[in-house]
This record gives structure tokens, sequence and C-alpha cells, in this order.
């Protein structure tokens, strides 16, 4: 089973809680205004990779790091990769009868509740918490890891409503962001405010960083 992923940053520590790996879908149609990773959009982006490879890089980061938390996947809109998603969610649960992973699956999305089960009608047996709707920049909020007022983070199963139930309703005065730099590019991480990525830019520039093209506005 091939899926398009557009990337796998480990460790991620600001969408969801704890030490996590990410997994970026590549591909989106909803393309919401706003969205901060418009490079995910284009389904013929990032790079094929089978579910097979994608859970041995899991596996391989469950054994160098113990302190892995959980799993964030997000892209992209990874409803848009249905069966790879099933897969993928069958395969670390896999992991997980094998005692090899024993963190959490926190998924993205761009569907609203409804649509989003209708897309995974087996979520609540495999996805631990999926944040949903869309982006929407004319209605920002502080809630933690949502970045409008209208997404809902919601448990599906007993060991989502253990890990996420404190965070239904938590806030963050100010939000956490990662920055790496690899391959020559500088990858944001997490879910910024208003007015953060032009200063993220701008101490770019005082660093002599000068970014050519970003992934959220059009190129």
């Amino acid at each position: 089973m091939k899926v398009m992923i557009s990337r796998l940053p480990f460790p991620v520590t600001v969408l969801g809680p704890g030490r996590r790996a990410g997994i970026w879908w590549q591909g989106c149609s909803i393309g919401c205004p706003g969205c901060v990773s418009r490079d995910t959009w284009d389904p013929r982006g990032g790079a094929p990779m089978t579910v097979d490879e994608v859970l041995s890089w899991i596996a391989d980061l469950s054994e160098q790091d113990r302190e892995l938390d959980g799993i964030t996947i997000t892209g992209g809109e990874p409803t848009e990769q249905p069966e790879a998603l099933f897969a993928l969610a069958v395969g670390i649960d896999r992991l997980r009868r094998r005692g090899v992973f024993t963190g959490d699956v926190l998924c993205f999305t761009g569907r609203v509740e409804t649509e989003f089960a209708a897309a995974c009608p087996w979520a609540a047996q495999f996805i631990d918490a999926v944040i949903t709707g869309t982006f929407r920049i004319t209605q920002p909020t502080d809630l933690l890891w949502r970045g409008s007022a209208n997404q809902r983070l919601i448990p599906l199963t007993e060991r989502g409503r253990e890990r996420y139930e404190p965070f239904g309703q938590a806030t963050a005065e100010r939000p956490e962001l990662q920055v790496t730099v690899a391959d020559g590019q500088v990858w944001m991480i997490g879910i910024p405010r208003r007015g953060d990525l032009q200063q993220l830019e701008a101490a770019l520039r005082r660093q002599g960083v000068a970014l050519q093209e970003v992934s959220w506005r059009p190129r």
C-alpha cells in the first residue's frame, strides 16, 4: 500500500501531548484560506512511501526513543487517502499489540466530525482522538492545538478520553512553534497566531536567513 507523504518530523512537541512522531500527509483539496501548509495541498507533491516503510520508521523511533508518547497525523488532508490511513492505523495497532509502541494516535482533519466518520468509519477503533473542522482565518482562538474557534478536539477511544479530555477546553496564551532546518529548507511546526509568521521571517532575516518561498503564501 502506497501513501503520499510530505514529511516525517520527529520529535513533534507542539501538536499533541509529549514527544511525538509526526506524519504529514500530502494532498488536500479543501484549501482553507490562510493555511500555513499550502505546500501539502498538491497531491503530486511529497514522496511516495509504502505504509510498511512508515511503520518501520515508527518502530525504529520506539526502539531508539523510549519517550515516544504518540503519533500525530496531519497534512494535507488524511481522509483523501483513506485506504492508506486505514492500513497505517491497523499497522500501528499491531505495533501496540506487540508492545513496540505504547502511545496514542491523534489525527487532524479539515472535515467536520460527521464527514470524518463517513470517510473513516473504523476510526473509533484505531484513532484515539481527532481534531476536526476547516481552518477559518476569521475565527481566531487560543484553544490548544487548534487554529480557529470552530475546530473541535474529540476523543474517540478510552485511551483518547484519558489522554485528551483534560485538554478539551485548554488554552495557550502563546502557542509554541518549532523551527527546524533540513536540506536547505526551514520547517515550521505548530499552529501560529496572526503575525507569528511575519515575526518568524523577521527573526530569520536578522540571523542572515532569507526565505525565498514560504508555504503560507501562494506561489
